[in-house]
């Protein structure tokens, strides 16, 4: 390189120091990175899920909810739902479903474990469980199929609204065990081939409960 080329290269470089450095945009922190979310949240929760994988049932009442659970069990061929909350126990026996309450024979024969859960997040068709019910951490998780029953008060919109609810409701003493369900459990760490079921249920099924009061009332 000939001395005249090394001073000109040198020359722009001095040149381009002396200029101001830009001046980066501050970043807007404020604002969501997510649009809006939909102003129905209970339509926009049944679409994520079942966009996820989820089984979507949507009951206008007690009645309806059991009807809805007896053509579940039927046509999946449940005849092992094992429920362990007072509550459940007691709205299905009401309704004349059949399950099982105890622990009896639970690792061999459940096919399906019902639960309620803490909240429904609308952006992303994710469920809230936590070890607070009488579920605790296994019926949620062992048996092949998890079904839960909710209701239209417990939808929000976000993760974050998810957790507010669940710090308002217990306070300093969390659940031991807080999970964020989004569709049934899959892996495709093996040979990139998909499998439901790795490390939890393959299916996961939800029976909204309309508990909005009625405006005509």
């Amino acid at each position: 390189m000939s001395d005249s080329a090394r001073e000109s290269i040198l020359r722009r470089i001095r040149e381009a120091l002396q200029q101001p450095s830009p001046v980066l945009p501050r970043p807007e922190q404020t604002s969501s990175v997510h649009p809006p979310a939909a102003e129905d949240l209970a339509v926009a929760f049944a679409e994520s899920f079942v966009r996820v994988g989820g089984v979507f049932y949507y009951c206008e009442s007690e009645e309806h909810f059991f009807d809805q659970l007896f053509t579940h069990k039927k046509d999946k061929s449940l005849d092992s739902l094992y429920v362990w909350e007072p509550e459940l126990k007691k709205m299905l026996h009401a309704g004349g479903i059949g399950f099982v309450g105890d622990e009896k024979d639970f690792l061999k024969k459940a096919d399906a474990g019902l639960t309620t859960c803490e909240a429904l997040v609308a952006r992303t068709g994710s469920v809230l469980v936590s070890g607070a019910h009488a579920g605790g951490r296994r019926l949620s998780i062992y048996p092949d199929q998890h079904l839960i029953l909710a209701r239209t008060s417990q939808v929000v919109a976000d993760i974050g609204d998810a957790l507010t609810l669940l710090r308002g409701r217990y306070g300093a003493k969390l659940p031991s065990m807080i999970s964020l369900t989004t569709g049934p459990s899959r892996t495709a760490d093996i040979e990139k081939t998909l499998v439901l079921g790795a490390h939890g249920p393959r299916s996961i099924v939800l029976f909204l409960l309309d508990d909005a009061p009625d405006p005509t009332a």
